[in-house]
């Protein structure tokens, strides 16, 4: 029987690009989104997975949800938590506001989407956990401390939980994907990608979402049982971690 997956932020850029991913490798999936309705049911038009609205900042929401994506699939036994938000502005300008909107989504919904279904894959002794983090928790980045601080406790949690969930066959893992061509990335100026963002990565190019999705698809298969707690930097070289 096919393992169930749910992907956060599942209907748009690597999200989507993971969720196409998992379901041609032959798992029943599920795609959580926040708030662009257009896009998730173009999104479920074109691919026939099906899509749940939540707010992963919202524990309530995502009990609920969770257990809407299991009355109607079955058990979560991959969860690729990948939903994030910028909400950038230099430190001494940045308000309250953006810091907590920032950290709710990208480092507590982590915790509000994996504690509703860790008793689930602990029981069951399975589960597959895929965090997707980023370069900048990695390095930082200027006009990024509330970003760069949620993607480094991203990569934490990551560690803390993959030797909780070992003793149960439930490994964590963490990507860090470097400039990757979604949409948002796409329409940055063609001078300043050219001449400020590409110089920067060694293979010259930016990463597609699919290469992120193959990384999780192989995090999440049984070839990987082996790999806990680790940190796959997916960035063509722009960053070396020691």
């Amino acid at each position: 029987m096919a393992r169930v997956a749910l992907v956060s932020g599942g209907t748009r850029g690597i999200g989507a690009a993971i969720s196409v991913a998992l379901k041609a490798a032959g798992y029943k999936v599920a795609a959580n989104y926040a708030g662009n309705e257009e896009r998730a049911s173009a999104f479920h038009a074109e691919t026939g997975i099906p899509v749940f609205r939540w707010d992963v900042s919202d524990y309530d929401a995502c009990v609920e949800g969770l257990a809407r994506v299991e009355a109607e699939l079955g058990p979560v036994e991959v969860l690729v938590n990948n939903a994030g938000i910028t909400r950038d502005n230099m430190f001494h300008k940045m308000t309250p506001q953006q810091w907590n909107d920032v950290i709710g989504t990208n480092l507590t919904g982590l915790f509000n989407m994996t504690h509703p279904v860790w008793s689930g894959m602990r029981q069951r002794g399975f589960g597959r956990i895929v965090n997707i983090s980023s370069i900048n928790g990695q390095r930082g980045q200027v006009g990024q401390v509330n970003y760069s601080a949620a993607k480094a406790g991203d990569l934490g949690f990551t560690k803390a939980l993959a030797l909780e969930g070992a003793t149960r066959n439930i490994t964590v893992n963490a990507i860090c994907p470097g400039y990757i061509g979604t949409e948002m990335v796409r329409a940055i100026p063609e001078n300043v990608l050219h001449e400020k963002i590409l110089p920067q990565i060694p293979l010259g190019r930016l990463g597609e979402p699919e290469e992120i999705a193959r990384c999780v698809v192989f995090l999440v298969s049984d070839e990987a049982g082996f790999i806990t707690g680790s940190t796959l930097s997916a960035n063509g070289g722009q960053y070396v971690a020691s």
